[in-house]
C-alpha cells in the first residue's frame, strides 16, 4: 500500500486521511472522496428538506381544514348575521344599544308588556272619544295593534313557542364573553358572561333565522372570546340553573365576534372553582384542576373574570366609597400628597430609595407628614385616598410592598379619644354600607370562599393594651408589656376578645412608646406609653393611629432618639413653628380591611396587581 508522504512507513492510516482501498494517489482519493460525500450529503439534506416541506404542507392543510371558521360562507344567505367582526376602531356611531345580561328578566318583559299595554289602553280611548290625532300621534295609535300582538307573544314565550323571527318579541342586542360553548348537530349552546351575570344563549337551525353555517361558527367559537349577540328574550320552560339569569335565554338572530381569544394558560372556571368543590371531587375518586397562587398572578388579568373576583373588588371600591361618604359627612376635605419624599416618613430602613436630580429620594411611606403640614395650615380635617410603599422584605399573608391608604387627619380639642370617636362612627358605617349595599357581591365571594358575617357593636369595644396583655398572659401566653404584639399574640387575643366580648373588631389603646413611630405623642400619665391605638378585624391590624408630636423641640428629641436624621426632615419640623393646632390622625390599610372583612386568607386576594418583594409584574 502506498503511503502518504507525510505517514510513517509501515504506519496504518485512516481512510480519512486520504488511503483508498485500491491503492490509487491519495490526493486523488481525497478528491474523489470529497466530491462522493459532498453530494451524498446535499442529497440527503434535500431530501430531508424536502420531507420537512411535505409535512409542514400536510400540517397547514390539516390546520386549514380544522381552524375554526372566521367568516360566514359566501353562498350562505344568512353570511351577514354572522362572522368576525371587523376592528373596532371609532370609525362610525351608529344608534345601536347593547343591553346589560344583568338586566334580562322575566320582570323586564313584564314591564315592556305593562307599558305597551297602557299605551293601547290611552290610544284606544282617544279614538273611541273621536279625538282627532295629529299625523306622528296616528302613526302611534296604529303601534296600539302591535303592541297587543306584544302582549300575545309575551305569553306565548312563557310556553318556550314564541317564533324569535317575529318582531312583537323583545329584541336585544349583548357583548360578552364566550364562557362555555357547545356544539352539537344543529344547535349550539353558549353560556355569555358580562362580568358576574351569564345568560344561556341558543342557536337552533331553521330556515328563516339561523343556518347551519352560522351553528358551525359559533360552536367553533373559542372560550373567552368577545362577542355580540342579537336576538329574541324567551322564556325557557325549564329554569337554566347554570347561569344567574335563570329565568329566560337568548334565542339568536346574528352573532358576531370581536374579539378572538388565544389558548388560555388556565381556565376560569378552574380559578373559579372553590377548596370545598375540589375536595368534594376527590372524595368522589374525580380529579379537579385548582389553580396555584402563582399561576393566578401571573395571568392575573384572566383570574380577575372570576365572579369572586369581581365581587372582591367591587367591594373594595365600596369601602373607599363609603370611607369617602362619612368623612365628607364629617367636615373632612381630600387631598393629595406628594409620594417623592426627601426623608421617610415613618422612620427605619423599609424605604424605596431612587436617585432624584443627583440626590437621594425615597418613595413615601404614608402621607403623614404632609397630612399633618395639612392641619397647621388650618385645614382642620383632611383625608386621602393614595399609595402606600414599603420596602420590607415580608413574605406573610398580609404585607405587600405597596398598598393602598386610606388615611385622615383632624384637630383636636383636648383628646385623642376624638380621633378614636372617628374611627369608631367611620367603620361602623363602612360595615353597615357593605352588608347594605353589596350583599350580592359578598355572597358571590362567599361562594368561592366562604365566610362567617363579621360581627361587630355599633359602639364598638375600646380595649386598653395593659388589660390585652393581661388577657394573654392570663391565657398562658408570653406577651411583653412593653413590647409590640407579635402577628401570633394579635391572632390570639383576637380569640380572646371575641369570646368575651362578642365582636371582631375592636380598639387597643395605649400603646408603649417604645414602639410607635417617632412622631408619637407621649402619654402624660406614663412616659413610657403614648397616646396611640391599633385596631384590629379578626384579630390582625389594619389601623394605627395616635395624636402626634405638634411641639417642634420635643418632636426633634424624637427624632433624633430613633435615630433619624433631622436635616431629612427639618421642613416637616419646621411646619409646627408657627402656631401648631393639637391633632391626631390614623392611616387604614384598604386591602387588609377587604381581605378581614370577608376572611380572606391572602392579601394578595385583595390587590389587583400585587406587588411583594418578589413580584413587579403584570
Amino acid at each position: 500500500m502506498a503511503a502518504a508522504s507525510h505517514s510513517q512507513p509501515g504506519a496504518s492510516v485512516p481512510e480519512s486521511e486520504g488511503i483508498t482501498h485500491n491503492g490509487t494517489d491519495t490526493a486523488e482519493g481525497l478528491g474523489f472522496q470529497s466530491e462522493k460525500a459532498k453530494a451524498k450529503a446535499d442529497a440527503k439534506a434535500k431530501a430531508k428538506a424536502e420531507k420537512e416541506a411535505k409535512k409542514a404542507a400536510n400540517a397547514a392543510a390539516r390546520g386549514q381544514k380544522q381552524a375554526a371558521p372566521t367568516q360566514p360562507d359566501e353562498n350562505d344567505p344568512l353570511k351577514d348575521q354572522y362572522g368576525d367582526a371587523q376592528l373596532v376602531q371609532s370609525q362610525a356611531t351608529t344608534q345601536r344599544k347593547w343591553t346589560r345580561v344583568e338586566a334580562l328578566n322575566k320582570d323586564l318583559e313584564n314591564q315592556q308588556v305593562r307599558f305597551g299595554f297602557s299605551t293601547c289602553v290611552t290610544f284606544l280611548t282617544l279614538l273611541v272619544h273621536g279625538v282627532t290625532l295629529g299625523s306622528d300621534l296616528r302613526h302611534l295609535a296604529n303601534l296600539c295593534s302591535q303592541i297587543f300582538m306584544s302582549h300575545i307573544c309575551a305569553q306565548l314565550t312563557k310556553s318556550h313557542v314564541a317564533d324569535p323571527s317575529s318582531s312583537c318579541c323583545l329584541q336585544v342586542l349583548l357583548r360578552g364573553r364566550v364562557a362555555t360553548v357547545r356544539g352539537k348537530g344543529k344547535s349550539c349552546f353558549i353560556v355569555l358572561r358580562q362580568r358576574t351575570a351569564t345568560i344561556q344563549v341558543v342557536l337552533f337551525t331553521n330556515d328563516k333565522t339561523v343556518s347551519k353555517g352560522m351553528v358551525k361558527y359559533a360552536s367553533n367559537l373559542s372560550r373567552e372570546s368577545i362577542i355580540d349577540v342579537a336576538g329574541t328574550v324567551v322564556v325557557p320552560q325549564e329554569p337554566v340553573i347554570a347561569c344567574t339569569q335563570s329565568q329566560v335565554e337568548l334565542h339568536v338572530t346574528s352573532i358576531h365576534c370581536i374579539s378572538r381569544a388565544d389558548v388560555l394558560p388556565f381556565e376560569v372556571s378552574d380559578a373559579a372553582r372553590s377548596e370545598e368543590e375540589i375536595a368534594e371531587a376527590e372524595a368522589a375518586g374525580e380529579l379537579k384542576a385548582r389553580v396555584s397562587q402563582d399561576v393566578r398572578l401571573n395571568g392575573r388579568y384572566i383570574d380577575l373574570r372570576t365572579a369572586a373576583n369581581q365581587a372582591i373588588f367591587k367591594v373594595q371600591s365600596g369601602v373607599c366609597q363609603l370611607f369617602r361618604e362619612i368623612l365628607v359627612s364629617e367636615g373632612f376635605q381630600e387631598i393629595h400628597t406628594p409620594k417623592l419624599l426627601a426623608g421617610a416618613s415613618e422612620g427605619g430602613s423599609s424605604v424605596f430609595k431612587f436617585n432624584y436630580m443627583g440626590r437621594e429620594g425615597c418613595l413615601a411611606q404614608s402621607p403623614q407628614f404632609y397630612k399633618q403640614m395639612a392641619i397647621m395650615a388650618d385645614q382642620e380635617k383632611v383625608f386621602e385616598i393614595g399609595p402606600v410603599f414599603r420596602a420590607e422584605n415580608s413574605f406573610t399573608h398580609r404585607h405587600l410592598c405597596e398598598f393602598t391608604g386610606l388615611d385622615f387627619e383632624m384637630a383636636i380639642n383636648e383628646h385623642y379619644n376624638e380621633v378614636m370617636d372617628v374611627i369608631d362612627k367611620l367603620f361602623v358605617y363602612i360595615f353597615n354600607g357593605l352588608n347594605a349595599k353589596y350583599g350580592k357581591d359578598l355572597g358571590l365571594i362567599g361562594q368561592q370562599f366562604p365566610f362567617e358575617p363579621l360581627q361587630y357593636q355599633q359602639q364598638n369595644l375600646r380595649l386598653p393594651f395593659e388589660d390585652g396583655i393581661k388577657m394573654l398572659q392570663e391565657a398562658g401566653y408570653d406577651a411583653d408589656p412593653q413590647g409590640d404584639l407579635s402577628t401570633e399574640l394579635e391572632r390570639e387575643l383576637g380569640k380572646l376578645v371575641k369570646e368575651k366580648y362578642k365582636t371582631d373588631f375592636y380598639m387597643l389603646y395605649n400603646y408603649p412608646l417604645a414602639v410607635r413611630p417617632f412622631y408619637t405623642m407621649p402619654s402624660a400619665h406614663n412616659s413610657q406609653y403614648s397616646n396611640s391605638f391599633d385596631v384590629f378585624i379578626r384579630g390582625e391590624e389594619i389601623i394605627s393611629g395616635a395624636q402626634r408630636i405638634h411641639e417642634p423641640k420635643l418632636l426633634t428629641e424624637r427624632a433624633k432618639a430613633l435615630g433619624i436624621p433631622v436635616d431629612t426632615i427639618q421642613t416637616y419640623i419646621d411646619s409646627f413653628k408657627y402656631g401648631a393646632v393639637p391633632h391626631g390622625g390614623a392611616g387604614v390599610g384598604m386591602e387588609r380591611v377587604v381581605m378581614l372583612f370577608c376572611k380572606l386568607d391572602n392579601i394578595r386576594k385583595t390587590s389587583l396587581f400585587p406587588r411583594d418583594p418578589k413580584r413587579l409584574t403584570p
